[in-house]
């Protein structure tokens, strides 16, 4: 069994994946070729494995858009947090003045 298919002990934090795992890009899904199936055998209709990846490829786009939309909603929060954070410690700091 490789590194990669092996189950991490229990309680280490690991995941299944080996460090040398990297995530599919959904242009890496696309241009995925299949060694076609010789006569007499059985096989898979290379027609449907390309649609089917074609749409993998698609909802992993779509996911890789969401989860860069939702980075850029953190930034901007936690930016306005910031701002808020300051806003408040100054005006503590104005009343702690004024008395």
């Amino acid at each position: 069994m490789s590194v990669r298919n092996q189950r991490p002990a229990r309680g280490s934090g690991a995941t299944y994946r080996s460090t040398a795992y990297t995530s599919l890009l959904p242009w890496q899904v696309r241009e995925r070729r299949f060694k076609p199936v010789g006569l007499g055998r059985r096989g898979l209709n290379p027609d449907d494995v390309y649609a089917f990846l074609d749409r993998v490829a698609g909802d992993m786009a779509a996911v890789y858009a969401a989860l860069t939309e939702s980075r850029l909603e953190t930034v901007r929060i936690k930016a306005a947090l910031r701002r808020w954070q300051s806003d408040q410690a100054r005006l503590r700091d104005a009343r702690g003045r004024e008395r």
